[in-house]
């Protein structure tokens, strides 16, 4: 191990500048709104000029590329579009400007999740350059996920008939390998109501009324939904809530709110639907159904697909998991495995799709959305070391195993 890391880390070490000017130039971008467009032309001209193969961009707009050419398929999915920065004027650093302050980069998308697109596309270059693709076709997937994660993955490996043997997902972990997450859906409730003048409103149904019955009543399934050892427990919690009523004047005749619902483990979307149901109790004056995602990409591709996103977990024995695990004990990072809070795409490539996945990215999940959101350079680069590493730590390991 001491002589792997001897080869990787002066590698890294000499491609630093380039690497900080890289991630400093992608996070000038903005690519909110799904839209990647612009910093997925900076991301191409990089992969370029490192040698990067078969560079395109999927149907659903994600820029692919390919560097090695073996059997097995090795494919890195770091997203490039981000959330928007809110009030700039509540930033300390400008959100656009990558400023680096005592080690630390500023912007939005330093963690989430523009910080893994560097390490991953330099830390590829380095294996290939030291024969540790030898037998692996690795993918480099400069992904959009932000409002529905997973949907541009499968149309990529659908539409493309591609179907990698391992994921690593570049969302932030702190530098650890995380093997899983809670599932998710969104379900949208209606209330329909009567209009009335605001003067008489006695003369309507006020539809905010017959919503706040049910608001009420969602903190008290939340407290008592399922709980997993490893995932946690699952969740549920309004997140929006509107009224029709035609003016201010008007008793509202409609008010819907959205659910957010976490899945554990033992939990699907239907059970979830069947819950808000009964909270309901038959009611035909509630609509409820599970949401679909159906607005076009920035390319204009459309696909509509109901808003369900699969818990997953592997187990730590894997032997995907254990060569991530041996690629972070390589290099002294921490080597208990853990999950995150929120869901990725893995929601598609391990829940859906059940291809062998890990998490590993520089930056802590919980500056992921924040003002002043920000990563560690030398994380970043400790990154580009794993990712470098990691392929082959993969050819000590056999291809067995399922997720949970």
């Amino acid at each position: 191990m001491p002589d792997l890391l001897d080869s990787i880390r002066p590698r890294v070490a000499s491609h630093r500048d380039a690497i900080v000017s890289f991630l400093r130039d992608i996070v000038a971008i903005p690519s909110h709104d799904s839209n990647i467009r612009d910093v997925a032309a900076r991301v191409e001209r990089e992969l370029r000029a490192l040698g990067f193969d078969a560079i395109h961009y999927a149907p659903y707009g994600d820029i692919v590329a390919k560097i090695g050419n073996g059997a097995r398929i090795l494919l890195y999915d770091s997203h490039l579009d981000t959330v928007g920065v809110g009030d700039a004027r509540e930033w300390t650093h400008n959100p656009f400007g990558g400023e680096i302050v005592d080690g630390i980069m500023y912007g939005r998308g330093t963690v989430d999740e523009k910080g893994s697109t560097p390490a991953m596309i330099y830390g590829l270059k380095i294996a290939h350059d030291l024969g540790w693709l030898d037998g692996i076709t690795a993918y480099y997937f400069g992904s959009i996920e932000e409002w529905c994660e997973g949907l541009s993955a499968r149309v990529f490996a659908e539409e493309e008939k591609t179907k990698p043997d391992f994921v690593v997902i570049g969302e932030p972990t702190n530098l650890r390998v995380y093997r899983g997450h809670k599932g998710r859906c969104e379900i949208r409730v209606a209330a329909r109501g009567k209009s009335a003048h605001g003067a008489s409103h006695w003369l309507g149904e006020n539809a905010i009324y017959k919503m706040q019955e049910l608001l009420a009543k969602i903190p008290e399934l939340d407290a008592r939904l399922p709980n997993d050892p490893f995932l946690g427990r699952g969740s549920i919690c309004a997140t929006a809530i509107g009224a029709r009523g035609g003016s201010n004047n008007v008793v509202p005749d409609r008010c819907e709110i959205i659910l957010d619902r976490r899945l554990t483990f033992g939990e699907t979307a239907q059970d979830a639907l069947d819950q808000v149901r009964a909270l309901v109790g038959g009611r035909a004056d509630f609509e409820i159904e599970i949401l679909k995602y159906d607005k076009p990409s920035y390319n204009g591709y459309r696909r509509a697909v109901e808003q369900i996103f699969p818990a997953w977990a592997f187990d730590a024995s894997h032997p995907f998991v254990r060569a991530a695990v041996d690629a972070s004990r390589a290099m002294g990072l921490e080597t208990t495995t853990g999950k995150w809070n929120f869901s990725t795409n893995g929601a598609y490539w391990a829940g859906s799709a059940q291809i062998p996945s890990v998490g590993f990215g520089p930056g802590d999940e919980n500056l992921a959305h924040i003002v002043d959101e920000h990563v560690r350079v030398d994380d970043v680069l400790r990154a580009a070391e794993w990712y470098a590493l990691l392929p082959q730590m993969i050819r000590t390991r056999v291809n067995t195993g399922g997720a949970k």
